[in-house]
């Protein structure tokens, strides 16, 4: 396996099991080697052809390792300072040890000559991390309230355009929450980022928070919509997960509805000022 950057911070929880695992059999050996050379391939294929590969986040019992992996394959293909990344990982800030962990990863891939991106989400499997912690005694990895996330979020997201803004790194805010966009969209003038650069994205997901993205778009900034597709079994329980992470976006949906009903009063009053 080849070195790999810090995974684990100082407060990163060591809950997950009561003793020392078994080491892994000989059949599950061979398959995390496939997995690894199925990595690089996708590396490869995308650092051919200039396409950032963004690589998501999941249950913190697997997260250690997943980073691993990430941060490995971004030392190999990533590009020096000053230029697009091609491998992202992801740091989800519901997360106590969140902003811990994304600083010394930084820091560290600056210290190796190598741009690093990240994906911000606030985070999805909150009643099984809180489920897990309990089922050992420990207490939950993630924030006690909402406030915490949500300032958690904006302070990774601040960092990160720091970061950004002196060709360290780059990232993906990946966020619903209006609050967040616009502080971010405000950080990143602050700092100098221009809106055409392509280290700096927004995304939201396809149906929801459709004014912030088009505000940001309007503003010049670059947003994705993300569509979520796969078998209905796989994609409706991921879709629940972040209607749980997103416990506001009713709230939004109905501000993207008042704008739509302005965006068509607008379009019907130009139409009948033509005729």
């Amino acid at each position: 396996m080849r070195p790999s950057l810090p995974v684990l911070s100082v407060s990163s929880p060591l809950y997950h099991t009561l003793s020392i695992p078994p080491p892994l059999t000989t059949g599950e050996e061979a398959e995390l080697h496939r997995s690894h050379a199925r990595l690089t391939a996708l590396c490869t294929r995308c650092a051919n052809t200039d396409l950032p590969l963004l690589i998501d986040a999941e249950y913190t019992s697997v997260q250690p390792a997943i980073d691993y992996i990430t941060y490995s394959a971004a030392l190999q293909f990533n590009a020096p300072k000053n230029k697009k990344p091609i491998v992202y990982g992801t740091i989800q800030s519901y997360l106590k040890d969140a902003k811990q962990r994304l600083v010394q990863a930084v820091d560290a891939a600056e210290s190796a000559g190598i741009s690093i991106g990240f994906k911000l989400v606030r985070g999805a499997y909150l009643s099984r991390e809180t489920k897990l912690a309990s089922s050992v005694g420990a207490a939950s990895p993630i924030h006690d309230t909402i406030r915490e996330t949500h300032a958690c979020y904006n302070d990774c997201a601040a960092f990160m355009l720091e970061r950004t803004a002196n060709g360290s790194a780059a990232c993906l805010l990946a966020t619903h929450n209006l609050e967040s966009g616009k502080a971010a969209a405000a950080k990143a003038e602050e700092v100098g980022i221009g809106k055409g650069d392509e280290r700096l994205q927004f995304a939201q997901l396809m149906g929801m928070a459709d004014g912030l993205s088009l505000g940001l778009r309007n503003a010049g900034f670059q947003v994705s919509k993300y569509l979520p597709f796969g078998p209905v079994e796989q994609v409706i329980p991921y879709l629940l997960r972040r209607a749980e992470e997103n416990r506001g976006f009713l709230s939004t949906s109905t501000l993207d509805r008042d704008l739509i009903r302005k965006e068509l009063k607008r379009r019907l009053r130009a139409a009948v000022q033509r005729k």
